[in-house]
C-alpha cells in the first residue's frame, strides 16, 4: 500500500494563552489555538474577510519551550501534522482534528531585544541535534581569495 502524506505550515496569531499540562506518566502537552485570516471576493465581488481557528497540540520539551515564550496575539509559524481524536462525553460521541506540532517559529520577539530575546525556532528534536546559529555580517569572508572581505553591499543584485 502506497504511504500518504501528512504535513501541515500554517502561520497565524495565538487566539489564547498555551496551556501547559501533564499527562499521568510525566509527559509535558501544551494546547493552543491559532487564528488563520484570510480574504476573498463573495459572489458580488467584494473583498471579504474570513478567520479560520485551528486547534495545536505540542509535547515534550517544544510544549515547554512554547508555553515559555507563546502568549495570546503573538504570531506563529507552526509546522505539524493532522490528527483525528475521539471520545464519549455525556453520553454522545466526539470528534476532532487538530495539528499535532514538530516544529514553532516564532515570529515576534517578546521584548524589544536583548538578553531575553526569544528563540526563533522551537522543534521537538533535542537542542543538541541542532546547529546554533551565525550571526549576520555585512561581510562574508570566502576562503582562497587573498583573504579579503567581500562588502555585500559592493554587489549589484
Amino acid at each position: 500500500m502506497a504511504r500518504s502524506i501528512n504535513n501541515v505550515i500554517l502561520m497565524g496569531n495565538l487566539t489564547r494563552d498555551p496551556e501547559l499540562r501533564q499527562t499521568p506518566n510525566g509527559q509535558n502537552v501544551c494546547s493552543f489555538s491559532l487564528a488563520l485570516n484570510r480574504s476573498y471576493r463573495n459572489q458580488s465581488d467584494e473583498w471579504q474577510e474570513a478567520t479560520d481557528y485551528v486547534d495545536i497540540v505540542a509535547w515534550a520539551a517544544l510544549a515547554e519551550r512554547v508555553s515559555q515564550y507563546l502568549t495570546k496575539g503573538r504570531r506563529c509559524l507552526v509546522q505539524g501534522r493532522l490528527q483525528s481524536r475521539s471520545w464519549e462525553q455525556d453520553g454522545q460521541k466526539r470528534n476532532k482534528v487538530e495539528v499535532v506540532a514538530s516544529d514553532v517559529t516564532f515570529l515576534d520577539s517578546r521584548s524589544g531585544g536583548g538578553s531575553d530575546e526569544v528563540p526563533a525556532t522551537a522543534t521537538d528534536e533535542p537542542q543538541s541535534a541542532k546547529p546554533k546559529p551565525s550571526k549576520p555580517t555585512d561581510e562574508v569572508v570566502i576562503d582562497n581569495i587573498d583573504d579579503e572581505a567581500i562588502n555585500l553591499d559592493d554587489i549589484p543584485f
